[in-house]
């Protein structure tokens, strides 16, 4: 079945300290922001945050696993951070298909990171490719 415009898909989302001190290790990003609790006690923050694309990971993991799913090529993707995100708090990865090039097997994506009351805590735009769905 073929995506349409204006279709929309969401998914919840939360990440554990360990996924954030894993996504420190993997991406050599080791700012204390993200991995030290008592160095984030004394920030604006008050507390660790997410890296901003460990945050916005949902958005491939959504795209290449469940909507549109296999076969999905990730052709950009812009990324507004808005927030921080904290660790242990449920978040919802929001999706909309803006627009269709059918030629080209091409979808616009509208993507956002929403927490619980609705803030924006990313938004962004995707480009996609997949001959079945666009």
């Amino acid at each position: 079945m073929k995506i349409e415009v204006n279709e929309e898909y969401a998914v919840n989302i939360s990440f554990t300290q360990e996924q954030v001190n894993a996504f420190a290790e993997i991406s050599g990003d080791k700012n204390s922001i993200h991995i030290d609790p008592e160095y984030a006690k004394n920030t604006v923050f008050g507390r660790t945050i997410i890296h901003g694309f460990l945050s916005g990971s949902v958005f491939s993991k959504v795209f290449g696993t469940e909507w549109p799913g296999e076969g999905t090529i990730y052709i950009s993707q812009s990324l507004n951070f808005r927030a921080p995100a904290f660790v242990n708090e449920l978040y919802t990865a929001k999706f909309k298909c803006v627009d269709i090039i059918r030629e080209k097997h091409r979808g616009i994506i509208e993507c956002r990171l929403t927490d619980m009351n609705g803030n924006i805590i990313i938004d962004g735009e995707a480009v996609l490719k997949h001959n079945l769905y666009f």
